[in-house]
């Protein structure tokens, strides 16, 4: 199975590639969704978070006040330090139990990563392939001030508070640009899919011959067009 990270900033429409990828049956693995489970009542990042927070980080019912935390954590980055190195090993460990998992059952050719820190958090080199989705600055802030109902101000806090773009495209094998239309991206996600598709073959032939499955990355990421 080709393991791949799909990162990029905040609003940058990871989520639309995705469901591009999902619809060709590619698993898709959301760091978003698992580190929600992780800070339900009684899971191992809920009680780290309450002892270092405090209980005012909580709803009535004992849930984590998430937009609470987001505040929190945007205005801080002792704070927002302090929650990665808390949720991140948690993540990343679900992440492999989760590849060993469909690596038993056979069931996929590809496992997506779909989170906005895998640079940011040193996971890249844990994946075959990594992909960057981005688009410019100003977009994401657009997307950001509708998506989330919040300030121009907030939502630039958001963006700075993540590694640029340009930073994180260092690391990339593939390119894919969303600041076209939605049809565009979803059009550039198709080809991606075959260009996974097709480093999976590349995989599976060199494990075949008995060759370790990494390979050396390209100097230089392609970007999907």
């Amino acid at each position: 199975m080709l393991t791949v990270a799909l990162t990029g900033g905040i609003a940058t429409g990871k989520s639309v590639v995705a469901k591009v990828l999902a619809d060709h049956c590619c698993y898709i693995h959301s760091a978003d969704r698992v580190a929600h489970n992780l800070i339900k009542p009684g899971r191992p990042g809920w009680s780290r978070i309450v002892a270092h927070f405090g209980a005012q980080i909580l709803n009535p019912d004992r849930t984590v006040n998430r937009p609470l935390l987001g505040k929190i954590i945007f205005s801080s980055e002792a704070e927002r330090q302090y929650l990665n190195r808390v949720l991140h090993p948690l993540v990343l460990e679900k992440k492999k139990q989760a590849v060993r998992k469909l690596e038993r059952l056979g069931t996929h050719k590809v496992f997506i990563s779909e989170a906005a820190l895998t640079v940011e958090s040193g996971f890249a080199p844990f994946f075959d392939k990594v992909v960057v989705v981005h688009c410019p600055e100003n977009i994401q802030v657009e997307r950001l001030m509708e998506r989330d109902q919040i300030t121009r101000r907030e939502a630039w806090k958001k963006i700075r508070s993540q590694l640029r773009s340009a930073d994180k495209i260092r690391h990339a094998d593939y390119l894919i640009d969303t600041s076209g239309t939605p049809a565009e991206t979803a059009a550039q996600a198709e080809r991606l899919y075959r260009s996974l598709l097709a480093d999976f073959r590349k995989k599976r032939a060199r494990e075949k011959k008995g060759r370790p499955s990494g390979w050396l990355r390209a100097q230089r990421p392609r970007a999907v067009s």
